[in-house]
């Protein structure tokens, strides 16, 4: 195709649309600026629906249709379990299994998913609900015994909540205050030269930089303890671990937090299973009912809220092993991700048959140590906390 000139358009000529210098062959030299700004009205223009809820708009982008089946399945699994006791068994032993397999089958790929916390969200709601509609109208539980279901329910939420606002990041404005430090510790120094020697400046200096180390991976400077999480991909302040049950990182912001929330959980779970097998079986033991309770398929809503015991009780169990192993982490001040790192460099020494490893670098008793993780700090220079972090 031939360019032929064109004559420019005067100023105040109809076909003069904008300000822009205009060339030779009649092209507008600033059409990328206009591209660009175009580009950007569309990027900040509303949705039809016009919704600009943060929460919702996370929500919809990490939605995981592949969760959709779990959800379905559950109930109807549970359902098929109360027809028969060997049902039941035969269920309730291969549903860890099933759901293991499904999750690696779907979201194998994936760095961070919604998963777990989802389908322990769903099980806890469920649960309830159960309670409600089918335990409640027994009239075999009290009314302070359903207000101490609920409340331990909502104080699960909501210590969950509080978890899940960050487990701490190491940021920049982390090493620009490490560095303020270094400084203020030089200039003190400096002032007291006339009173330390010049070996005991050189040893002030190396106890403030020998523990800070550089991350291969964010290439800033870490504190002490601190660790990289690769599924986050981000620097945590005294990394713990990754919980996939919370789809966070556990670090010094939200450890404390984390344990509260698993605490509350089971002593919420242990007293909803005593309260349901008391009304199912009120003339079995609590220990035994569990095991034998005669008469509970008679009935399917009997049999149902029986095999929902049984389940709450597993996952009950998994998650008292996890506290366990917290508590005793805590006591001999590692973290789980020190442990790890103990065992692959055969620093450290299991105890108490295996549960826990003793590095001996940070443990300073038991009363000690619980006060330090009872006290410590939170990591005050986290990005802001935001609704969206909730997912």
């Amino acid at each position: 195709m031939k360019w032929e000139k064109l004559k420019p358009p005067e100023p105040g000529d109809p076909m003069c649309c904008c300000e822009c210098d205009i060339d030779q062959y009649g092209c507008c030299c600033d059409c990328e600026d206009l591209d660009e700004a175009f580009n950007r009205w569309l990027k900040d223009r509303p949705s039809k629906g016009g919704c600009q809820c943060p929460v919702r708009g996370a929500i919809v982008d990490r939605l995981e249709i592949s969760m959709i089946p779990v959800l379905l399945l559950l109930p109807l699994l549970l359902r098929v379990a109360a027809l028969h006791y060997l049902l039941g068994i035969i269920i309730l032993t291969a549903l860890p299994g099933l759901v293991l397999w499904y999750y690696y089958a779907t979201h194998r790929k994936k760095r961070r998913t919604l998963f777990f916390l989802t389908l322990a969200l769903y099980s806890l709601f469920y649960m309830y609900y159960l309670f409600i509609t089918e335990i409640l109208p027994r009239g075999d539980v009290s009314q302070l015994q359903l207000c101490t279901v609920t409340t331990g329910m909502i104080l699960t939420v909501v210590c969950l909540i509080h978890t899940k606002r960050g487990p701490g990041l190491v940021t920049a404005s982390l090493n620009g205050a490490h560095s303020h430090c270094q400084e203020a510790n030089n200039n003190s120094t400096q002032h007291n030269g006339s009173i330390q020697s010049a070996a005991e400046v050189q040893t002030a200096k190396e106890a403030l930089t020998a523990k800070w180390s550089t991350c291969p991976v964010c290439k800033i400077m870490r504190p002490p303890r601190a660790g990289h999480c690769r599924t986050c991909g981000s620097c945590v302040q005294r990394l713990d671990h990754h919980c996939i049950w919370i789809n966070s990182c556990v670090g010094q912001a939200n450890h404390r937090s984390f344990v509260l929330t698993l605490s509350v959980f089971l002593l919420t779970s242990l007293y909803g299973i005593s309260v349901v097998l008391c009304s199912l079986c009120p003339r079995q033991y609590l220990m035994t009912s569990l095991l034998y309770c005669p008469g509970v398929y008679s009935q399917s809503s009997m049999a149902l809220c029986f095999t929902c015991a049984w389940y709450s009780s597993i996952v009950t169990c998994g998650l008292l092993y996890l506290l366990v192993v917290q508590v005793l982490n805590i006591s001999f001040n590692v973290t789980e991700r020190e442990a790890q790192l103990a065992l692959r460099n055969k620093t450290g020494r299991r105890r108490l048959w295996g549960l826990v490893v003793d590095t001996g670098e940070y443990s300073r008793g038991f009363y000690q140590n619980w006060v330090e993780f009872l006290t410590m700090a939170d990591a005050s220079v986290s990005p802001r906390f935001s609704l969206t972090d909730l997912v």
